[in-house]
């Protein structure tokens, strides 16, 4: 179903061949690689033998991108029909990579306060206005007008009108030191060098993984205790903003915290938590600050309380939204 050849340089400057292949039958799938030594023998290594596409894909992957790392290149262009990385998704990669190494850090640190700042006015968390990553990109990179901006990947239309303006302001004031489009970029890049950076993105991705799962686990067996935020953040040495994200996604993921919420929100005044349901019904829950904005005048709250509302408010979004789409669900059925 899938071959390719690949040459390695030795040394003494010969050719080592090599070829990889994919084959099923009867419902297995077989990974198998063959090269032939410096000494001239021939060697075949049974890289995968089982049953799913997924897990046999992940084997192919990881192991190819350790072939190239020793040096051998493929004669068929890696492109969109391979089944590694489609050329998209490398071209990004490569940004990435390329852009880790030669950011500007006096651009990247005022994009850092600027999106701090920006978090705060719209009571978000910092990465949902943009990544580390997208900030790398655009401190490397420069783009000096809005068509550049949305060049770089995480940056789309909506963000563009968002945050063009804010940003293009701070580039305005730096040396782009190389033109857009990006293409020059994959010329720049040492290749051995390059998978090796994605070897070591492949296994922090991987650790990344096991930890968050780790610290839903943690999370889950305080919350079914019903501990407080202060508890929860004590024990899970995790940030109060970060905590709410959490239980947040732990709610998208099905988990039955009704209960929790209800008892966090019962220590909220009634008639505050009523004035908040109103306003959800009225302006719509994407954003919070409206809704501060509607419960409060700006001098009644310290920087402080509007931290404690916030959290309270997220969590009284979160029964909304369930109470909103269990009525839809009866309306429909």
């Amino acid at each position: 179903m899938f071959l390719n050849s690949l040459e390695k340089k030795t040394e003494e400057e010969r050719v080592r061949t090599a070829q990889v292949s994919i084959g099923e039958a009867q419902g297995t799938w077989y990974v198998m690689w063959s090269d032939v030594k410096e000494d001239g023998r021939a060697s075949q290594e049974s890289w995968y033998e089982g049953i799913h596409w997924d897990e046999m894909l992940a084997v192919f992957r990881e192991r190819i991108l350790e072939k190239q790392l020793e040096g051998f290149i493929p004669l068929l262009e890696m492109g969109s029909g391979d089944l590694t990385v489609d050329g998209r998704t490398m071209y990004i990669q490569r940004l990435h990579y390329y852009s880790e190494a030669n950011s500007n850090e006096e651009l990247y640190d005022q994009l850092r306060q600027w999106r701090l700042k920006q978090a705060g006015k719209e009571g978000k968390a910092p990465f949902i206005i943009a990544t580390n990553r997208v900030l790398k990109l655009i401190s490397t990179f420069v783009p000096k007008t809005e068509e550049e901006l949305l060049q770089l990947p995480g940056i789309g239309k909506n963000k563009a009108g968002l945050y063009a303006a804010d940003i293009l302001s701070m580039t305005a004031e730096q040396e782009q030191k190389r033109a857009f489009p990006l293409s020059w970029v994959a010329e720049e890049v040492t290749q051995g060098e390059f998978f090796a950076w994605l070897l070591q993105e492949k296994e922090r991705k991987r650790k990344a993984e096991a930890d968050k799962q780790e610290t839903k686990r943690k999370l889950l067996e305080v919350i079914t205790k019903g501990e407080k935020i202060d508890s929860l953040q004590e024990q899970s040495r995790i940030q109060r903003r970060d905590l709410l994200l959490w239980i947040e996604e732990l709610d998208r993921e099905g988990y039955d915290l009704e209960p929790y919420i209800d008892r966090m929100l019962n220590e909220v005044p009634e008639k505050e938590r009523e004035a908040a349901w109103q306003a959800f019904e009225l302006q719509g829950d994407r954003y919070l600050k409206p809704i501060l904005q509607a419960m409060y005048k700006q001098e009644e709250l310290s920087a402080k309380d509007a931290d404690r509302v916030y959290e309270w408010l997220r969590l009284l979004r979160l029964k909304f939204r369930r109470t909103n789409a269990a009525t839809t669900a009866r309306e429909a059925g």
